[in-house]
């Protein structure tokens, strides 16, 4: 790491440096994405959908949606309930959009760019609130939670698909490796973008793991919280239902 790359990071906080990264790395994300995770988290989103199963008419908002795909899903279950897609930076809901309009779901999906600390709706609005490989992003990942049970509706779903921390040896030191090593080098040769790679794995060194990251979603006040630790530990669910007489927080 330069200098200057280094300072940057120090005088930046967090929120505005992480978005300096979704910003830059937009037009290549769902490529790296699909070469990163060796296309699993097509099959993590898959495995979320089936346990989430989402009804017709069924509304959604997607947090950190990034460009969109698992906004998109939602919509197409739903088949009619409304979806938001929020994000902070636009260069990924440009390419979300993009994406939208392709499949002429302008009217069920709505776009808007926005803080997931503090969500522009009102209290009991969501059938779900969802945020997919974003939460270890956060300056606070306790308010964002607060803010997914605030808006989903009584009995609603709070939840997140990440990234997690593997713990069987020795799988844990070649995930570690890859992560840490290889996908930065990835992230230099395809993107163009060595720092900004070099920065995720980091994300993740004192994000909670599985277990931890259950005992928040109940301490926050979540209902039959479930947490799937998926290939490997490698990528985790969490899932905990708003409460019946929980108003919001």
């Amino acid at each position: 790491m330069t200098k200057t790359n280094s300072k940057t990071k120090t005088t930046k906080t967090k929120e505005e440096f992480v978005h300096s990264v979704f910003e830059s790395i937009a037009p290549k994300y769902d490529l790296m994405n699909n070469i990163l995770s060796f296309r699993r988290h097509k099959a993590w989103r898959k495995f979320t959908m089936k346990k989430m199963n989402v009804q017709p008419g069924d509304t959604a908002i997607d947090l950190c949606c990034g460009t969109c795909d698992w906004t998109i899903s939602l919509a197409q279950a739903s088949g009619s309930g409304k979806m938001v897609g929020l994000d902070f930076s636009q260069n990924m809901l440009d390419y979300g959009a993009e994406k939208i309009k392709q499949l002429h779901l302008e009217q069920q999906i709505e776009l808007i760019r926005g803080n997931a600390m503090s969500l522009p709706f009102d209290d009991n609005t969501f059938d779900y609130a969802t945020i997919g490989f974003a939460l270890r992003n956060v300056p606070d990942l306790e308010q964002v939670i607060r803010e997914m049970q605030r808006v989903v509706k009584p009995g609603g779903l709070v939840v997140s698909l990440e990234l997690s921390k593997p713990t069987w040896q020795p799988f844990k030191s070649i995930y570690y490796f890859y992560f840490q090593r290889v996908l930065p080098f990835l992230g230099k040769l395809i993107a163009k973008k060595y720092e900004q790679y070099k920065w995720l794995p980091e994300s993740l060194i004192h994000f909670p793991d599985h277990k931890q990251l259950a005992t928040i979603f109940t301490n926050q006040g979540l209902e039959s919280v479930q947490a799937y630790p998926l290939t490997g530990g490698v990528a985790a669910l969490h899932m905990g239902t708003k409460g019946n007489t929980k108003s919001g927080v």
